[in-house]
């Protein structure tokens, strides 16, 4: 079966418009190409796409595993094209960015490389001191980006999804947690944890298990490295609950163990937030994109 974008489109632009003669206004083309085109494409198929006995004229199963099919990839190519765009634009400007997030900085990095490589004359800086206050610099304009994982609606302020994460649960092999399948709130009652020096409202584990379940723990201390909280963890001082982009190399370690958090893993979705005037920049429409890919390569090591 050959299948070209054209294709997908119009199965969506079908979907959407609920018959022939407002989706060709959609695609712009004539309702008689339109017509052909469905028939050939049903041809190869071996099979209809679309009920045409109702009205709007609805998907059949087939047209729907489809449409799926064309959700999937036509964002994609769409991203792309903007890309390849923004590419060719040449245009320089600004990218000063802070984080709510510690350990966003592993993959941070990486991204950043990339993006400086692509436009060179943008200028980009980390404001690692504004994290504190990152909404009120943003609408200062002391900042263009703010890294976060826990979007709120703000005027003027667009969150632009990037990856979800799940927060992990991290120990020393020699813990007496080492042998249990996943992690509830109860077991961190006899446990240290050891976390970023942040407040507890921004701490996956204490937002997310912890606090919702009214559970303590027997201590907490903090670290500023991902580095050191892992050497802490590793030699048993503690444990600690951490994105799982940074787990890729203690998976592999015979001192680590890795569990979810309950028996349903956790999720969480890291966000981008700018300047409502500034999202459709070229420059920033491209780092986003590779916001959204980079950190996933390294979920999976």
């Amino acid at each position: 079966m050959y299948i070209e974008l054209k294709h997908l489109r119009t199965i969506r632009a079908i979907h959407q418009a609920g018959g022939l003669a407002r989706a060709a206004e959609m695609l712009n083309i004539t309702q008689s190409a339109l017509s052909h085109q469905v028939a050939g494409l049903e041809d190869q198929a071996g099979m209809e796409l679309f009920v045409r006995r109702s009205k709007p004229m609805r998907l059949s199963a087939a047209g729907h595993r489809m449409l799926k099919m064309a959700d999937r990839i036509l964002p994609e190519i769409d991203a792309l094209e903007e890309e390849f765009a923004a590419l060719r634009s040449g245009k320089t400007g600004r990218l000063h960015i802070t984080l709510e997030c510690h350990a966003c900085y592993d993959w941070l990095f990486p991204v950043l490389e990339m993006f400086r490589r692509a436009w060179p004359e943008v200028d980009v800086d980390i404001r690692a001191g504004l994290a504190f206050d990152a909404m009120p610099a943003l609408h200062r304009e002391e900042v263009d980006l703010v890294i976060s994982s826990d979007p709120s609606p703000l005027p003027g302020v667009i969150f632009h999804p990037l990856f979800d994460y799940h927060p992990t649960f991290v120990a020393s092999a020699q813990n007496p947690l080492a042998g249990k399948d996943f992690i509830t709130a109860e077991d961190f009652r006899d446990q240290v944890v050891i976390s970023y020096p942040v407040s507890r409202d921004r701490l996956d584990l204490f937002s997310e298990v912890l606090t919702p379940a009214r559970v303590e723990p027997r201590g907490h201390r903090t670290a500023e490295l991902t580095a050191v909280i892992l050497m802490l963890v590793g030699s048993n001082r503690g444990v600690a609950v951490l994105p799982d982009w940074v787990m890729r190399e203690v998976k592999t370690s015979a001192d680590y163990v890795t569990r979810p958090l309950g028996p349903e893993p956790v999720t969480k979705r890291m966000y981008a937030a700018t300047r409502e005037e500034d999202a459709t920049r070229p420059y920033l429409a491209h780092f986003l994109r590779l916001a959204r890919s980079e950190p996933v390569k390294l979920q999976r090591g």
